[in-house]
């Protein structure tokens, strides 16, 4: 149950729509759920807006699916990550309607009634190369997932730098930006001299031998002397949009 399920779940009880006992009922499921192998967190969307997401690498289909099933019971939907290609088919068939998206590795399943949020604007997702792609759209699902809008601008990496200067109407319209980019990960410096608006820099390990799996763009990205460039893990597409979404998501009121 979302924050903004409870509000007015609590507002069709002082109004009498629903009597007490049945809104007891609502409320009456377990925070945690035992499934021997996990313990699903039914609780976090109160906390934080959005159910537990699921992390797909190193769970087999089976536990997978079985996690992903039961948060789904609760109809506020759910999100899973790193999700392997074997998943894929039993997800569709214990989850339909359930999106998949190869290239990010995510499964979302949408609220089965959305909730409108309020939002300071629109997420958006810069990317360096095209080879940058599976961690940036892990970040937009994931951003989409949580309530915001976004937006993408693809492949302005600063081998050619004025691809991306000469987007800087569309950098300049968004309310938060996350950078993914490799090699040398100097892009982020680049975006964050050049918009007003939090920069969340995300480090991929693409790149030569000396990029060390990303660490030299992590490296450099942490070295950055543009204000406001904040810097998550290599390749985690996913913190850098929980992060957007903690800035863009306004409280519900």
């Amino acid at each position: 149950m979302t924050p903004e399920r409870l509000r007015a779940l609590l507002a069709e009880v002082a109004s009498g729509s629903v009597a007490v006992d049945e809104a007891e009922r609502r409320l009456a499921w377990a925070p945690v759920e035992d499934l021997d192998f996990a313990r699903v967190d039914h609780h976090r969307a109160l906390r934080q807006g959005f159910p537990e997401v699921v992390f797909g690498a190193g769970k087999t289909p089976e536990q997978l699916v079985a996690i992903v099933q039961r948060i789904a019971a609760r109809g506020d939907g759910v999100l899973a990550t790193r999700v392997a290609p074997e998943a894929e088919v039993p997800l569709r068939a214990a989850l339909p309607g359930i999106r998949i998206d190869p290239l990010g590795r995510t499964a979302w399943l949408p609220s089965a009634e959305p909730v409108e949020r309020k939002t300071r604007g629109s997420v958006l997702i810069v990317t360096a190369g095209t080879s940058d792609l599976p961690v940036a759209e892990e970040a937009a699902v994931t951003a989409r997932a949580f309530g915001n809008p976004v937006e993408r601008l693809t492949d302005v990496g600063v081998a050619g730098i004025h691809r991306v200067l000469a987007a800087r109407d569309v950098l300049a319209s968004a309310a938060v930006v996350i950078v993914v980019a490799g090699m040398e990960g100097a892009l982020p410096s680049v975006v964050g001299g050049l918009v007003s608006a939090p920069v969340i820099a995300v480090p991929t390990s693409v790149g030569y031998g000396a990029a060390f799996g990303g660490l030299s763009a992590l490296l450099g990205m942490l070295n950055s002397c543009a204000q406001g460039v904040t810097v998550v893990n290599i390749d985690n597409g996913f913190g850098a949009a929980a992060a957007a979404s903690r800035i863009n998501l306004l409280p519900p009121s």
